[in-house]
């Protein structure tokens, strides 16, 4: 395990200014100080027995079955959003990609490209966010870089982290397995994450509250490849929003979707920004939900366990998939008619993750 605090103060003598001083380009340099950056701030808040080693990789043991890795750079803006902050989000986001797999995210390493100037109270609270992300979804940061830029040349901080997983043997996730007539679920309400960003944006001031919905869901897929080991796919609508994730998948799996509006959760504030920013809720950005594609004749069993999950008790089963040679993704409108729900075209919220 790494040296306690008081040994640590011992050992650099003064110890970092985490109220009132800013990271340096001294930071980044190799040398003295960044040894003590990394030793009083990223290690004390990661602590564990891979990244205490020292090393430049961590070395561990994987549980048998397939290994799952994604990488996700952050650069959201701003930095700090009700319901989260770029660590937490981080964190939440590769977890996911991992998940998404069917596997059991196990270790992340993290890279931060920081701007000199940036208080270190900041940098210490985004950490201090990272480890209790990582902490509550049972995973370890063991791994790690640190780059410092010139002041201007950063925006504060951008985060890369890098996830490994392992999948379950006899588990087979993926997008091109959506057959005609599978069901759609949806785990929860779409654009609570976008929403919330846009409120905090300069100019951008709503009288309604939403929180982002960032969280690790691996705890609701592993009861869910558990209970329903038949899902052919699953995936997290981050940006695109919902439709540009549904026509991912027709895509991979040469099906097309049908789906019904009244059956995604939108919840009313959300609905209320996006009329009035004339925006989509199908497009705007989630960072806690999924969708999950599975036979028919398992649905019913699906959408039970993911209502018994905290992150699943607003699941709904929002449409099927078809047999459309074109591909498209349609939605039942409310009024009865149907419309082409298309690839997000443009950027509608540019820095949302």
């Amino acid at each position: 395990m790494s040296a306690p605090p008081a040994r640590r103060a011992r050992r650099w003598g003064r110890p970092l200014d985490t109220k009132r001083g800013v990271v340096e380009l001294s930071h980044g340099s190799g040398g003295r100080a960044m040894a003590q950056l990394i030793d009083q701030l990223f290690a004390e808040a990661f602590a564990n027995p891979w990244l205490a080693q020292g090393n430049d990789q961590a070395c561990m043991e994987l549980p048998p079955g397939r290994v799952a890795l994604s990488t996700d750079s952050y650069v959201i803006s701003p930095l700090f959003f009700p319901g989260g902050d770029i660590g937490s989000l981080a964190v939440h986001g590769t977890i996911n990609d991992v998940a998404m797999s069917g596997a059991r995210p196990l270790h992340l390493s993290a890279g931060f490209i920081i701007e000199a100037g940036f208080r270190l109270a900041d940098l210490t609270r985004i950490v201090g966010s990272m480890a209790a992300a990582a902490t509550a979804a049972g995973v370890s940061i063991v791994t790690g870089d640190t780059k410092v830029v010139e002041r201007g040349k950063g925006d504060g901080v951008f985060i890369n982290t890098s996830g490994i997983g392992v999948i379950p043997a006899g588990l087979e996730l993926s997008g091109d397995r959506a057959r005609p007539g599978d069901r759609i679920l949806l785990n929860g309400s779409i654009g609570d994450h976008g929403v919330a960003v846009m409120s905090t944006r300069s100019g951008l001031d709503f009288e309604v509250s939403v929180r982002s919905d960032s969280a690790a869901l691996n705890g609701l897929v592993e009861a869910m490849v558990t209970a329903v080991p038949e899902i052919r796919c699953l995936r997290d609508p981050t940006r695109g929003g919902l439709a540009t994730t549904l026509n991912e998948i027709a895509r991979q799996s040469g099906v097309g979707m049908a789906v019904e509006e009244p059956e995604i959760p939108v919840k009313p504030e959300v609905s209320a920004v996006c009329e009035l920013l004339g925006l989509d809720p199908l497009y705007v950005a989630n960072e806690g939900k999924l969708i999950a594609v599975c036979p028919a004749d398992r649905a019913a069993r699906l959408l039970e366990v993911m209502r018994g999950h905290p992150l699943g008790k607003s699941a709904a089963v929002i449409g099927e998939v078809d047999a459309d040679p074109h591909g498209f993704v349609r939605m039942r409108t409310g009024l009865g008619g149907q419309r082409v729900v298309d690839w997000l075209s443009g950027e509608q919220l540019p820095r949302i993750c």
